[in-house]
């Protein structure tokens, strides 16, 4: 397949300097128990944070957990410059590692309940924690014959019951913060097209600096960040017809995708995909401002 490039859009994004915390690991058990201290909480009358796993949680996947770059990041993220710890109003004081979901030999999914307290009421904030890590997600684009098409993956989600229709899309496979690269993986693996870096452009980094150029979807339970890019090409209208109904994805991993093709003009109507819809809003916003490259032809 060949897709015409264009020119790359680099934007700079926010440099965020964390600082470290200092770990103790406690012989107790049961229940297994761990405990840190963060250094927003390095006061005298501060007491170390302590992180207990649930009665089902073994010893392995207690340490997994604590080790992992998911759990990491997200202390790291409450100790950040817009970080929650940061005024010092609020202390986390309990972590209870819930559930642990292994994808291989990293941990994909990490359930955990924190105890963060308003030191003015006393009072324990909702901390319900799904954490998930950083994913990305592509709007691609394609014109052909004067008319532009949406490219779409259609996959069964079990969570919601539903098939749904979905930007091509997945999670950072590590931490090495790799999402350009990510996002091209994606692509190939969802819909059978190859793209090249200097054609995409990183829709999240038009957002204001303060946000972190990344989207969050349900940052009411889930710690997920989004970076979602976009690819515009031209193409022949028989590589439209080949992609309707193409059926990819990774099987052996439980990947069940179909690809569609809808015109552009009707596809904030045709899903309820969160990431579709504010891949659109940030597409037409950016438009309407002049942020976007002109289309090579």
């Amino acid at each position: 397949m060949s897709l015409i490039p264009r020119t790359t859009l680099t934007l700079p994004r926010t440099l965020l300097t964390f600082r470290s915390f200092s770990c103790k690991m406690s012989s107790d058990s049961p229940p297994l128990t761990h405990s840190l201290t963060l250094p927003s909480q390095l006061a005298a009358d501060a007491e170390p944070v302590q992180i207990v796993a649930a009665p089902h949680i073994s010893s392995s996947q207690f340490r997994s957990a604590i080790d992992s770059s998911l759990f990491k990041q997200w202390l790291k993220n409450m100790e950040s410059e817009t970080g929650i710890l940061r005024d010092g109003s609020l202390a986390l004081k309990r972590v209870v590692i819930q559930g642990v979901d292994m994808f291989g030999k990293r941990i994909g999914f990490l359930k955990l309940e924190a105890d963060v307290i308003d030191k003015e009421t006393g009072k324990k904030v909702p901390g319900i924690v799904f954490a998930r890590g950083p994913a990305v997600a592509v709007l691609l684009l394609l014109e052909s014959e004067g008319k532009t098409y949406a490219v779409l993956t259609e996959q069964v989600r079990v969570p919601v019951g539903r098939i749904i229709l979905e930007l091509p899309a997945g999670m950072l496979d590590d931490d090495k913060g790799d999402f350009l690269g990510t996002a091209i993986r994606e692509v190939e693996e969802e819909t059978g097209i190859c793209l090249k870096q200097e054609d995409m452009v990183d829709l999240t980094a038009f957002l204001d600096q303060s946000t972190g150029c990344r989207i969050f979807p349900s940052p009411g339970g889930c710690d997920e960040e989004l970076s979602l890019y976009l690819y515009r090409g031209q193409v022949d209208k028989e590589i439209i017809d080949q992609l309707q109904g193409k059926e990819t994805g990774l099987r052996d991993h439980g990947e069940l995708i179909r690809v569609r093709v809808l015109p552009y003009e009707k596809l904030w109507r045709m899903t309820a995909d969160a990431k579709v819809l504010t891949a659109v809003a940030l597409y037409e916003m950016a438009k309407r401002e002049g942020l976007l490259p002109p289309l090579k032809t």
